[in-house]
This record gives structure tokens, C-alpha cells and sequence, in this order.
């Protein structure tokens, strides 16, 4: 009789207990992202999908690509999703905090839709130049503009990137004037400024890096708050006088109505695998530096950003098409 009291007992907690690790994995799991194969989102997309298929051997890990609209589609998908653990993502700045500052609306509300899981990666962007500026240092290149204000261009990956809003807040901070010229993706932004269409640009490392090591762009600086370890040589713009942070980030996210229990089982998880010594070899490979904080601390980042921004985007009156 004893025993029988206590196994049903045990049933009732298990039935009482919220979704925890126990319901986490299910059979299927989607991970989305949000841009096309080879984007870093894929790539850190399919580290994981591979890290988890290996812990859960009973469990599929699925990576669907859904472009589009700068990561809205893909983020507006898995806000839609069912609350189950079956659909989860990886989403970026732009979707999560500086869209609903740039739009009038949005498919999705990235505060009630969106459970924020943990923020995954930093990345650092690079202030860059045309050789023939002729300017090695952020405070020489600030002399150059302030004497000739609106004279020179920068390129940006598309109208309310971060890219354009980085240097935009370059401008605003250091009181000059720089013409905004937008282009589609990294490569074409990063080309414009080794052709001199573009003069400069706050462009992603990864993009930059390879040129400025054949000596096509001259760095100045990273846009990190702290320097970058993939990146030592290169000073902050907080360092060089301009106090910019402008760090491209990623994290993974859930339905909005996941439950708390899940979210966290699903955070111990994925923060366990980025930091893995091989995951952040793969992950330094691409100058991106593993965070892992909690869905809290993500959370708080998401409104930091939205709070950094408006004020940019209102300045430099920055529109969408």
C-alpha cells in the first residue's frame, strides 16, 4: 500500500510539474533562420542543430532557411509557431529591437511574440576607409571630415542597418557630415569603399578584415565596446573618442507563449554548446565571440538596443523604402 501511495504521488508531481527538460527535446525540432544558406545565422543555425543531435540521438534537428525583409520573415515565422519546443530561431538586431523603430508596423510584437532565449554571439563591425584618404586614425579622419563636411560618402548594407545607423552615430557624435549610400550586402558595401564610391563604411569584420589585410581598406577601429580578441590590434571607437558602440549580435529565440520552464531547458542547452572549446574555435573562424547569457539578460539587451537607437534613427531621421 506504501508503494502504491508513493508511485502515485511520483505521477501526480511529474503531471503538476510545468514543461521542463522532460518535454524538451520533442521528436522534431525546427530551427529557423532568418537569412540564406552560408549567412552567419545559418552557420550558427547548423552548429547547433549538430551539438543537439548529438545529445539527443532520439530527436531530429531540422535548420530551415526563411529570408527575407531583413529577418522579419524568418523571426515572424517562429513568433507564430505553436509554444512547444517544436520551433525555435535565430533572430538578429534588426527584427528583435531596431525595427519597431523603423516601421509603423510589424507582423509580429518582438515584446509579447518573441520569448528571448539566450544571446549567442557578438560580433564586431569595422570602421574602414579608401587608402587615399590617406588618414590612419579616427581622430585624423574626424579632421578630414569637419573640413569637408558632406564632401564624402559611406556605404552601408541597406537603408536601417546597422551599418548606416553605426555611421550615422559616428556623425552625430563627432559633428560631421557623411552622404549615406546604401548598397545590397556586405560585398557590395565593402567593394564601393575599395573602388572609392564609397569612402568609408562601419562594415562587419568578417567582411572587411580580408581586404584590410591585402591593404584594399585601411582600419581604424572596431565598433565593440571592448576590442575584439580576434582583433586586438584595432582600438575601440569609445578608445579613439567617439563613444559609439555598435556590435552586430544574434540569439535564439522561442514562441512568445513557451513556457518559462522550457525556455530555460532550452537556454542550458544551447548556452552549454557555445561554449564548447570546439564551437568557439568554429565560432572565432568568422570573428564571433560566444555570450550565452539568460533569457533575463537577453531580454535587457533587446530594449538596450531599442533605447540606443531611437535617438540615432530620430537625429539622422533615418526611413526605410
Amino acid at each position: 500500500m506504501i508503494k502504491r501511495i508513493a508511485l502515485t504521488l511520483l505521477a501526480l508531481l511529474a503531471v503538476s510539474l510545468p514543461a521542463t527538460a522532460q518535454t524538451w527535446p520533442p521528436k522534431t525540432v525546427r530551427i529557423i533562420a532568418p537569412f540564406g544558406p552560408g549567412s552567419t545565422p545559418d552557420i550558427v543555425a547548423r552548429l547547433i542543430a549538430d551539438q543537439l543531435g548529438k545529445k539527443y540521438p532520439g530527436s531530429v534537428f531540422l535548420v530551415e532557411n526563411k529570408p527575407g525583409a531583413s529577418g522579419n520573415i524568418g523571426t515572424d515565422f517562429v513568433a507564430k509557431a505553436l509554444p512547444d519546443g517544436s520551433t525555435i530561431g535565430i533572430s538578429i538586431g534588426g527584427p528583435l529591437a531596431i525595427n519597431t523603430l523603423l516601421f509603423s508596423t510589424l507582423p509580429y510584437d518582438p515584446k509579447k511574440d518573441i520569448a528571448a532565449v539566450t544571446q549567442l554571439i557578438t560580433q564586431p563591425s569595422v570602421l574602414a576607409v579608401n587608402p587615399s584618404l590617406k588618414v590612419n586614425t579616427v581622430a585624423e579622419l574626424v579632421a578630414l571630415l569637419k573640413a569637408n563636411p558632406g564632401k564624402y560618402n559611406f556605404a552601408s548594407i541597406g537603408n536601417g542597418s546597422l551599418s548606416q545607423l553605426a555611421m550615422e552615430a559616428i556623425a552625430l557624435k563627432s559633428g560631421t557630415k557623411i552622404v549615406h549610400v546604401p548598397y545590397k550586402g556586405s560585398p557590395a558595401a565593402v567593394t564601393a569603399v575599395i573602388r572609392g564610391d564609397a569612402q568609408m563604411g562601419c562594415l562587419p569584420a568578417i567582411s572587411v578584415m580580408v581586404q584590410a589585410r591585402k591593404g584594399s581598406v585601411k582600419a581604424l577601429a572596431v565598433s565593440t565596446a571592448a576590442r575584439s580578441p580576434y582583433l586586438p590590434e584595432l582600438p575601440t571607437l569609445k578608445e579613439s573618442g567617439i563613444d559609439v558602440d555598435a556590435d552586430a549580435w544574434m540569439g535564439l529565440i522561442a514562441p512568445g507563449a513557451t513556457p518559462k520552464a522550457m525556455v530555460n531547458a532550452i537556454n542550458k542547452d544551447v548556452v552549454a554548446i557555445i561554449k564548447l572549446p570546439a564551437i568557439r574555435e568554429k565560432l572565432a573562424a568568422v570573428l564571433m565571440e560566444p555570450v550565452g547569457n539568460t533569457p533575463e539578460e537577453f531580454r535587457a539587451r533587446i530594449d538596450g538596443e531599442i533605447a540606443r537607437w531611437a535617438p540615432v534613427i530620430k537625429a539622422a531621421d533615418v526611413k526605410v523604402n
